[in-house]
């Protein structure tokens, strides 16, 4: 058993003093550097790419100099978009914030960001390796301190380990909404068209004074505190509610959760898989509530096996969990969460089976949902009649492929739900667009990936993802005041099923019933050649029309199914009943099946991934059998590839 590592000031620090980027000596090509930028993926997402010099699963901190080019490219953009956004009257140089996850070409992506940004009269403030949701509490906290204009935070996410890319932020918490991200590309794209880049990133890389870039790198020690500590106060405000201050002690739903961990002891495990989080603030705040935290693979860079926490990826936290639940039978929960740390998926140990075992990325988004929707019942945030009606305008925003287990989940608390296209900025857009409407959204995410983003929060957190389940697992009945878990069971009609000495176990067995294509099963994921997505699309709803009356008798009989509607995911715009599947052009489209009791019992999903190559179907079907999943994803499939290779007839017949 490893102890959590947390060196605050331990830094890596590079050469202030060498010249990164020479065009002369490094035989800089502008063929070379297309290459590098066709392979890259830009999306709102993200921009992301292989980095590293020797390709996915490299270790290597090498970049190429095709590379130094496109990332001082995207500063200096990046810089010209933040002078011009920054708040009026303000005479200070812009303020940008770095950070980045412990890939090994992180370090030589913000030497190269650090140096451009200097060029171009901008303050540097380098927070070296922090979690995302850590920076961007911390450009949160120093921008409303008029400290700070924007973040730059360098990381792959959950892609292999020799990939890396780039995040945008300005000081809001969250990165660019899709519209803002779009436009930084443009503007991108627009300096990598122009025939001097490459002299001009030369230029922008070496042309920062030496003894400014020395001081940026000897305050990042100091740096790195700021923003563990904002972060920490910050994740307080988001897990207790906002009327926590420094003195938490005295916010009453802290006191009730130590109250309960008190009478009810958790602990929980974590295999941090060498990410950000392992510099942190995970150990520090779990234990001020009295939960005992274990932790692997818990040195930063000390990445043990593939970096997406789903699938194989979790099998080492539980056996983890169970080494130390035969030691310590209060210890039910665990986590693993990506390379910059901004979710993680569970394991759990499973009363029933005696064994630990991971939950589906839908399971834990379902958790975390009735979690959170839950504090808003406790807290006066959600209130009911006497008819059980809600008297008070709530919401979920979450993303496409999210599964209706959701919807039912919703239906119980009696909230609505609203559907974005795949990708965080999306579903945090939508989420502060039904704000403005007057919703209260607490909870919102994207359940085909697993973690949540809770308000006031804009990015995933796997904290909040597992104080989701420690508050609905601590907060029993006290004083004649329902508890997280009886809430949900009596808005759910399972009141009989409530007992006083639930386990984890009972909370599972609440849940509604569905079976869903996991995201990065090898089911879901498909190679197409068809670059024109919308073309696709077009062809696939031939396919689909000719075997819908094909199949249709059979669906019928088999599963009940007895009609279909077709909707589409673009940005933040959910448009239902279209008529023809291409308008979805790169967005998600979906096809969901009504029974002959006239619910919604199953859908069928595509969409093109946005940072990653590959094309990703899904399918999700009421009820626990397998049968009716495996079928319709396995029919996707079928339909898709059909499509695709229709489009290369007609390209051998137009040609």
């Amino acid at each position: 058993m490893a102890a959590i590592y947390y060196p605050h000031s331990t830094l890596i620090i590079g050469n202030p003093h060498s010249t990164p980027l020479k065009e002369d000596d490094l035989g800089l090509e502008d063929a070379l550097v297309d290459t590098a930028l066709a392979d890259m993926i830009l999306s709102a997402s993200g921009w992301r790419g292989v980095f590293a010099v020797d390709g996915d699963e490299s270790q290597s901190k090498k970049i190429s100099a095709s590379h130094k080019v496109i990332v001082s490219a995207g500063a200096k953009v990046f810089a010209d978009y933040v002078k011009a956004h920054k708040q009026p009257g303000k005479t200070r140089e812009p303020v940008i914030i770095v950070g980045m996850d412990t890939r090994p070409t992180g370090g030589t992506i913000a030497d190269v960001m650090i140096r451009t940004f200097a060029a171009e009269g901008c303050t540097v403030r380098f927070g070296f390796i922090t979690a995302a949701p850590e920076i961007m509490a911390y450009t949160r906290y120093a921008g409303n301190l008029g400290e700070a204009d924007g973040f730059v935070y360098i990381s792959a996410s959950h892609n292999p380990i020799g990939h890396n890319g780039l995040k945008f932020g300005l000081t809001d918490g969250g990165v660019l909404p899709g519209q803002e991200a779009s436009r930084l590309i443009a503007d991108f794209r627009s300096f990598m068209a122009r025939t001097d880049r490459i002299a001009e990133a030369v230029r922008l890389i070496n042309q920062a004074d030496k003894d400014r870039i020395t001081q940026i790198y000897t305050a990042a020690p100091r740096i790195k505190e700021e923003a563990y500590k904002a972060y920490l106060q910050f994740t307080k405000e988001v897990v207790f509610g906002a009327e926590t201050t420094d003195d938490t002690a005295n916010n009453t739903l802290f006191k009730a959760i130590v109250e309960g961990l008190q009478e009810c002891p958790l602990g929980i495990v974590a295999d941090f898989n060498g990410s950000a989080r392992t510099m942190s603030i995970d150990q520090e705040f779990f234990s001020s509530l009295g939960i005992h935290c274990y932790a692997i693979n818990s040195k930063p860079g000390e990445i043990a096996h593939r970096i997406v926490p789903e699938e194989a990826s979790l099998d080492p936290c539980c056996q983890f969990l169970e080494e130390i639940h035969r030691e310590h039978p209060e210890v039910i929960l665990g986590y693993v969460p990506d390379c910059d740390g901004d979710r993680g998926n569970l394991v759990i140990w499973d009363q029933g089976a005696k064994k630990a075992r991971s939950l589906e990325a839908q399971e834990v988004f379902a958790l975390a949902c009735i979690g959170e929707l839950a504090h808003l019942v406790w807290t006066g945030g959600l209130r009911y009649d006497n008819k059980g009606n809600a008297l008070d305008k709530a919401a979920l925003a979450v993303n496409d492929p999210t599964s209706m287990r959701i919807d039912r989940i919703a239906r119980a608390f009696d909230v609505s739900v609203f559907r974005a296209e795949v990708g965080e900025a999306n579903v945090v857009g939508l989420a502060r667009r039904l704000r403005e409407r007057g919703y209260t959204v607490r909870i919102l995410g994207e359940g085909s990936a697993g973690g949540n983003i809770t308000h006031p929060s804009a990015v995933r957190d796997p904290i909040n993802t597992v104080m989701a389940l420690v508050k609905l697992l601590t907060l029993r009945r006290r004083n004649q005041k329902k508890g997280f878990y009886e809430s949900w069971c009596y808005l759910s009609d399972q009141a009989e099923a409530y007992r006083q000495d639930f386990s984890l176990f009972d909370i599972l067995v609440s849940l509604p019933a569905f079976v869903t294509t996991g995201s990065y099963t090898p089911e879901a994921a498909l190679q197409v050649k068809t670059r024109n997505h919308e073309a696709l699309k077009d062809r696939y709803q031939e396919v689909f029309l000719r075997e819908w009356e094909e199949r249709k008798e059979q669906l019928k009989n088999r599963y009940g199914i007895q009609s279909w509607e077709a909707a589409c995911y673009i940005g933040m715009e959910e448009r239902r009943g279209i008529s023809r599947f291409g308008e979805a052009g790169k967005g998600g489209l979906k096809i969901t099946f009504t029974n002959n009791s006239g619910n919604q019992a199953a859908w069928i999903w595509m969409r093109g991934s946005g940072t990653e190559p590959v094309f990703r179907v899904m399918a999700d079907a009421e009820g626990s059998d397998k049968r009716m999943e495996r079928d319709l994803i396995e029919w996707q499939r079928r339909m898709v590839i059909k499509a695709d290779e229709l489009g290369a007839v007609d390209t051998q017949e137009s040609t």
